[in-house]
């Protein structure tokens, strides 16, 4: 690298990772609108989400798609079964939150609780299900090239 890089501390791998990042989020951007996702902006935050962070990619992918799942349907079901209100969001957390431990799932209750949010707490014109259907399709395939791209650009874990 040039010396005014290392200087300001973008390094080598630093470049890699950003690069790698910006591949793998467009892509992630391209699908989603090529599958014509509504909320197609879920592809890249959940790829985003997977390659920076600390955690093994694997490890939490496998955790963001089990709560991702989970939080959809749970979401679905009590928008589909009761007007949503305080309590019934807040009994709708709760249930993630048995539910993710009565499946050792571990780390996924939080992406279960998020997406369950999501899914009661946005306006949204479709039917509840749509919506959970989507919000997971969204996230899987964010997920997915994630993985693939973990997998063919392989670098060091950032420092």
């Amino acid at each position: 690298m040039v010396a005014w890089t290392a200087r300001l501390g973008l390094t080598r791998e630093a470049l890699l990772h950003s690069a790698r990042t910006t591949v793998a989020a467009v892509l992630s951007t391209m699908l989603a609108h090529a599958l014509k996702l509504p909320e197609f902006y879920w592809a890249p935050i959940s790829t985003i989400v997977i390659l920076l962070s600390p955690s093994d990619p694997f490890t939490l992918s496998w955790q963001r798609f089990a709560g991702t799942a989970l939080g959809a349907v749970v979401g679905a079901l009590i928008a589909t079964f009761f007007p949503v209100n305080g309590m019934v969001y807040g009994a709708g957390i709760l249930v993630c939150g048995i539910l993710s431990a009565l499946l050792r799932l571990g780390g996924s209750y939080r992406f279960a609780a998020i997406t369950l949010t999501i899914v009661l707490l946005v306006a949204h014109l479709a039917p509840p299900w749509v919506v959970a259907y989507h919000r997971f399709v969204e996230v899987s395939l964010g997920i997915a090239v994630a993985l693939l791209v973990t997998k063919l650009w392989r670098l060091p874990a950032p420092k």
